[in-house]
């Protein structure tokens, strides 16, 4: 079924490369107008440069600090005046980080939760004041399996993903009670072939990421780790009218780890 976007206008953080690129292009070719954030602005030129090669005038791309109150509020309106307004807010842009409660610095603790979780309460707050006044619409926060499940050496992470996961639902009653008609869902995936796993083979003692890849599958039922149209095609459904009905959920896109 083509076109399931049509209409839809979005502003999708982290859009230089992994699940960011992925959503974008997927987004266009069912047929939204997107904006491309990122701090690398040259990626996310590049992958708009990409898009509107295949669906012209589709694409436009922005720096932008997730991290950062003020560069939030620039990027929103200039999105805003972009796309002439915009109903799908996808917080993707985040950092890794491995280190237990002992071995973690503070100062990559408080990286860690303002570009993973502070990120995402900044978009949603400064995002529906655009909105809702082009509702109907939906905000999607990309958190992951990490934010339901911990592991001992990724302190940071999981609490920032955890904080990703609640807020969605506060957001979601949030809009409920406001009447605004605005859905706020998270996605949790579980390993994807993105650059967030890069320099992940080194740290568990192995030569390269094929390998890796095939380690870290070990513990996922279906034998494989993600790719990021997995993502994105759960992106599209949650971003779709398709969805008009669901919101204060968390998709898990794990490939059965969490039914172990």
């Amino acid at each position: 079924m083509a076109g399931r976007l049509e209409g839809k206008r979005a502003l999708i953080t982290g859009g230089a490369s992994g699940l960011g690129a992925a959503m974008a292009k997927l987004f266009a070719a069912e047929g939204a107008r997107v904006a491309l954030s990122d701090l690398n602005l040259a990626g996310a030129q590049a992958v708009a440069e990409q898009i509107n090669g295949e669906y012209q005038g589709a694409a436009c791309a922005f720096e932008h600090d997730v991290a950062d109150e003020q560069s939030w509020k620039t990027v929103i309106a200039r999105a805003d005046e972009a796309l002439g307004g915009f109903n799908v807010l996808v917080n993707n842009a985040g950092i890794g980080s491995l280190g237990s409660v002992e071995d973690e610095s503070f100062e990559q603790w408080k990286r860690v939760m303002a570009v993973d979780a502070d990120s995402v309460f900044l978009g949603c707050k400064y995002a529906l004041e655009v909105m809702k006044h082009h509702a109907p619409g939906s905000i999607i926060n990309i958190s992951s399996i990490a934010g339901l499940y911990a592991a001992g050496n990724m302190s940071a992470y999981n609490a920032a993903k955890a904080a990703v996961w609640l807020l969605s639902k506060s957001v979601a009653l949030h809009c409920a009670a406001k009447g605004y008609e605005i859905r706020s869902n998270s996605i949790h995936p579980v390993f994807i072939k993105t650059p967030i796993l890069d320099g992940f083979a080194q740290v568990v003692g192995v030569e390269d990421n094929e390998q890796m890849y095939g380690l870290l599958a070990r513990g996922v039922p279906m034998g494989r780790i993600g790719e990021p149209e997995d993502v994105a095609y759960a992106a599209v459904y949650l971003a779709s009218d398709e969805s008009k009905f669901v919101t204060g959920i968390e998709l898990k896109i794990d490939g059965g780890m969490s039914a172990q």
